[in-house]
């Protein structure tokens, strides 16, 4: 069943496939790449000397402004990356603390709860710059703290889901 004839079309196969790899690779590299130092596309400018690329900083807004600009439907949204965790519902803990009226509750103050010593050690109150802190980056905010959450670096998208946390309060 096995004979030499079947082992040689078997090769013979696996060297036309590679041969034929080798040669679509040579004819779409020739095809679609350009002579090196050559432009695609040259652009005409008066003054050579003045053709300076400027960049502009970008404007920077501050977290109040953006926290005024936020919207409720995006900051319910958010919350979805926190839900697998946490509970809208007061009393309902869940892997975390429960998140209604977490805006000005004292930080590690939910009974019943069992906080890591990195968040128990920790003082005040979760306002709005403790909250936008602890988002952005929560091993930073209390290194040693159990929560595995890489944290939200869009600043407006922070805004958006403390606003949306705000509105949970009693």
């Amino acid at each position: 069943m096995f004979d030499t004839m079947t082992a040689t079309k078997i090769l013979g196969s696996i060297c036309g496939a590679l041969l034929f790899f080798v040669v679509l690779g040579f004819v779409g590299t020739n095809l679609y790449s350009t002579p090196s130092g050559v432009l695609a596309i040259a652009i005409e400018v008066d003054d050579p000397d003045a053709a300076v690329a400027v960049v502009e900083e970008e404007e920077e807004v501050s977290f109040e402004d953006l926290l005024a600009s936020a919207d409720l439907g995006r900051g319910e949204r958010a919350w979805a990356s926190c839900r697998a965790c946490h509970s809208l519902e007061a009393g309902v803990n869940g892997v975390g603390p429960y998140m209604h009226g977490v805006v000005g509750r004292e930080v590690a103050a939910v009974d019943g709860f069992n906080y890591s010593s990195a968040l128990e050690s920790l003082d005040g109150v979760w306002d709005v710059d403790a909250l936008n802190a602890f988002l952005l980056r929560p091993s930073d905010y209390a290194p040693g703290n159990r929560m595995s959450y890489a944290g939200m670096p869009r600043d407006q998208q922070r805004a958006d889901l403390i606003l949306f946390l705000k509105s949970l309060t009693d």
